[in-house]
């Protein structure tokens, strides 16, 4: 472990399925993207993979992407979840499903849910889907947040982008959301929404990775560590995630910037919106 990095890291982007949606979502990602993911490792794997790799705290989501899979993704997630330590979920959802508000407050009562993934480049609806906000309404009530996949990368669709997410945050500024990627490939208008939306977060996943490094300055990180959260996307990686911490801590940051993106800040949310 590099000595600017703390002892322990959290990981708030990970990714655990059941052990047939993993095969079948590595499949898809050398059908539609020509990617040959280096980690196939099932659910159990992944964990004991990252707890060698000096991980505590790991955060996953999985998502529905297509209406009547949630509650079946569901059940696998509580099954994860106790039986597993140190270990938090945003889980699955449909907007189109009858049960989906109220498989979600069910949900909301488990002391390691963190709130809700919407991944929608897969799932192929608006964030200011009208449908979305009595979840919107829920979570606040509840004190969970919702994970978005929503920036324009790998590929983008006519439902994902900084204008419709925008949208949104102008409707609901205060709604506590993390964005995964970094808004990526818009990372200077995801950027923007920081200092509009006070509960809105983002994670590095995929950000920082050779050849796919975020554009934002180290001056822009640093002037918001507190609102970045360390994520790898692991298993469904193409790289190393070691090169992805490697370009972090070639931005040559001050210990603080290190100290609160790969484990204060973590911890912070995992505390606010989660009991273990």
């Amino acid at each position: 472990m590099n000595p600017r990095l703390p002892k322990t890291i959290a990981d708030f982007h990970v990714h655990l399925f059941p052990d047939r949606m993993f095969e079948a979502i590595w499949k898809a990602f050398v059908k539609d993207y020509g990617w040959k993911v280096i980690h196939e490792l099932y659910w159990r794997e992944c964990i004991a993979c990252l707890r060698e790799k000096g991980v505590g705290p790991i955060v996953y989501s999985n998502y529905a992407h297509k209406p009547g899979v949630a509650k079946a993704l569901n059940e696998f997630n509580l099954s994860v979840l106790d039986s597993s330590s140190s270990v938090y979920c945003f889980a699955a959802m449909h907007p189109a499903d009858d049960d989906a508000l109220s498989m979600c407050r069910d949900l909301f009562s488990h002391e390691k849910i963190m709130g809700v993934k919407l991944q929608l480049l897969v799932q192929r609806f608006y964030p200011h889907d009208r449908r979305l906000y009595p979840l919107f309404d829920l979570v606040m009530e509840k004190n969970k947040r919702i994970l978005f996949h929503v920036g324009t990368g790998p590929v983008g669709n006519p439902f994902v982008g900084s204008e419709h997410f925008s949208r949104l945050m102008d409707d609901i500024p205060e709604l506590p959301v993390n964005v995964a990627h970094m808004g990526g490939l818009e990372y200077e208008a995801f950027y923007s929404l920081f200092d509009r939306c006070p509960n809105l977060v983002m994670d590095t996943s995929f950000s920082f990775l050779p050849g796919l490094s975020c554009s934002l300055s180290a001056d822009e990180l640093y002037a918001k560590k507190d609102r970045i959260v360390y994520g790898s996307d692991f298993p469904n990686l193409i790289m190393p995630r070691e090169s992805e911490i490697e370009n972090l801590l070639a931005l040559n940051l001050p210990d603080d910037f290190y100290e609160a993106v790969f484990y204060t800040n973590a911890k912070r949310l995992v505390d606010a919106h989660c009991r273990e």
